[in-house]
């Protein structure tokens, strides 16, 4: 999988390629670790991810609670399989997505 992320100010945006899975998932979680620090505003782009395990679902329920507490985060541009994954784990009622 591979991570970019855009910084403005406090918001930052992390865009994810490919498949966040049980091998990818420490990578966004260390990504998520390092750079969280400060940031009010996190977009997540997932125009490019193509799949997504229970793992990844993990990472993005633990950079939601983080982002609760000092600002807010979108998911965006999340293809149809996804969302019926979100919708399947109840993540919809969880996770804030956008387009």
């Amino acid at each position: 999988m591979l991570i970019s992320k855009e910084a403005k100010g406090s918001e930052l945006t992390v865009s994810l390629d490919g498949r966040l899975d049980t091998s990818t998932a420490p990578q966004l979680e260390a990504e998520f670790n390092s750079s969280l620090n400060g940031v009010e505003s996190l977009v997540i782009d997932m125009a490019k991810l193509v799949y997504i395990s229970s793992a990844g679902l993990r990472v993005l329920l633990k950079a939601q609670k983080l982002m609760n507490k000092q600002g807010k985060m979108l998911i965006k541009n999340v293809s149809q399989d996804i969302k019926d994954i979100f919708e399947v784990t109840g993540f919809d009622e969880i996770l804030n997505i956008g387009n």
